[in-house]
């Protein structure tokens, strides 16, 4: 897994309104809080998207950019981001290169991981917070951080 101090990989995903996310670009404008996920609509990951929905207002007066990353397709991102009112980017990781690319430890051997990066604006991972059954503590873990980084 990558882990604080490393250069965080870079990446150009697709978004579900037709452009893209690359890493280069999101840097430009501020550090990133990247959280990748398991499933969207499952009932943890509900509760981790909203948590950073909730909170999404503190990301941004500190400057920050929230995306999230799953392998749901952009459609599927589309409507958990539609029903939900989540005011940040959903990017699709269809094959798992960036989850692999980031060394994200699948849960229980099985399930893709939930791990959270903050990432400065210089592209060094400043945290990592891995927990498959605290979805909520990631947006808390991430805003401490992200304080540090001011």
């Amino acid at each position: 897994m990558i882990g604080i101090g490393d250069r965080a990989p870079g990446f150009d995903v697709p978004l579900p309104d037709g452009s893209r996310a690359a890493l280069s670009e999101l840097l430009a404008r501020g550090p990133i809080v990247l959280f990748f996920y398991p499933k969207d609509d499952s009932p943890g990951c509900t509760a981790e998207a909203c948590s950073f929905r909730d909170a999404y207002a503190a990301f941004t007066d500190g400057g920050a950019q929230v995306i999230g990353i799953s392998s749901d397709s952009p459609e599927s991102h589309a409507a958990f981001a539609q029903k939900h009112r989540l005011p940040y980017p959903l990017a699709s990781d269809p094959g798992g290169a960036i989850r692999t690319a980031y060394g994200v430890p699948k849960a229980l051997g099985l399930l893709p991981g939930r791990v959270t990066y903050v990432i400065d604006r210089d592209g060094i991972v400043r945290s990592t917070f891995n927990s498959m059954f605290a979805p909520q503590k990631h947006v808390e873990a991430a805003l401490e951080v992200l304080k540090t980084l001011r």
